[in-house]
């Protein structure tokens, strides 16, 4: 956020990753990324020996947003708002969430606020007013094909209410819209109609401010009890450290990180907080040939997720065998938690959970 080259620092660390779980994967566009549905399979690999590791690509990109001349926009609204435009053009993809990094540590050669709430209110700010532009320009073709068309009214209603809250400039996740409302909105692929994962960069030296100025956002953005309370997720780090860190091989990565007590590090939970937020999750397979990644929606039950390897074993699904990445990954092998009792038998019903590694049981 703001013309320094945080976003860029952050950005490029993300690029790089660490260099068996790779956080982003680049491509031949410097600005952008695609998410890597497999962090934990570097964790996996050694202990379970297979030969390969792979992972079910995740259709997720981080985008760099940057202006025609090559500065960063604070929040780069206009940019977006160009691009949601492009984004009625069927080749191009539409942006799904904005995250914010917000500055939080003094410096006199970076200009903008050093204050991370008041540059949050600027982002938002322009965030709602980009919203407000498209609501405007939209809302009186509906209108008018209301009146043959009731079909549409629920929508118009939809959008008169956003009209409101942006005008006032209150971004529509925290404007106490009820689901039906923020669903109608989904259409037109509002800004502010997101959730909400802000990044808050303190200095290299305020590693002990972090949790000061993560609820000092968090309260800004989702007072307790508040209806954008399960909207938003707050995330503090010295990006200038977590995009030094990246550059380093794995040992030295976690050399590093350990002896500053930022254990795994931001840059992989920033990853899972956008991944999740998309409402994302991982499931795993593994053997002696490969541990495998796959991506499915949060909430679907083991004979979809089965179907994401192959269609025969949805439509054979007749249990899956299931045990935490984790709790296999201290265990050591499939075979030795298969002999401890520690993996369990789920039938169609179950709902799969983030991390599960599954061995899907098929009959066709």
């Amino acid at each position: 956020g703001g013309r320094d080259i945080a976003a860029t620092l952050l950005f490029g660390g993300l690029r790089r990753g660490d260099r068996r779980g790779a956080f982003l994967r680049g491509g031949l566009d410097p600005d952008v990324g695609v998410v890597v549905a497999t962090v934990i399979l570097g964790r996996l690999h050694e202990p379970l020996r297979a030969q390969q590791v792979g992972g079910e690509p995740a259709d997720v990109k981080l985008h760099l947003l940057r202006d025609t001349v090559g500065h960063l926009h604070v929040g780069a609204p206009v940019d977006l708002v160009e691009r949601c435009r492009e984004a009625e053009k069927p080749h191009v993809v539409r942006p799904a969430r904005v995250i914010r990094l917000l500055r939080a540590f003094e410096d006199d050669d970076v200009p903008g606020p050093s204050d991370p709430l008041e540059h949050l209110r600027i982002v938002e700010l322009e965030l709602a007013l980009a919203d407000l532009e498209t609501v405007e320009s939209r809302l009186p073709r509906l209108q008018k094909s209301s009146k043959l068309d009731k079909s549409v009214l629920e929508e118009v209603a939809a959008l008169e209410v956003a009209l409101t809250s942006l005008s006032e400039g209150i971004p529509l996740y925290r404007a106490g819209l009820s689901a039906d409302i923020r669903l109608a909105l989904a259409p037109h692929f509002l800004l502010t109609n997101r959730r909400v994962l802000a990044v808050v960069n303190v200095g290299e030296n305020e590693l002990d401010k972090i949790p000061e100025a993560e609820a000092s956002v968090r309260a800004e953005l989702a007072p307790p009890g508040s209806a954008s309370a399960a909207e938003v997720e707050v995330l503090g780090m010295s990006v200038q450290l977590e995009a030094e860190a990246a550059q380093l091989d794995e040992a030295d990565r976690a050399e590093m990180l350990g002896e500053l007590g930022l254990g795994e590090g931001a840059l992989p939970r920033m990853v899972r907080s956008a991944y999740h937020l998309l409402g994302l999750r991982t499931f795993i397979t593994t053997g002696e040939k490969e541990t495998r990644a796959w991506t499915f929606n949060a909430g679907g039950k083991a004979p979809e997720c089965a179907g994401k390897i192959h269609s025969d074993l949805q439509r054979g699904f007749i249990r899956a065998e299931v045990i935490a990445w984790d709790e296999l990954l201290e265990i050591g092998s499939w075979n030795k938690a298969k002999d401890l009792g520690k993996v369990r038998s789920e039938g169609k019903e179950y709902e799969v959970i983030d991390g599960d590694v599954m061995e899907i049981r098929f009959n066709v």
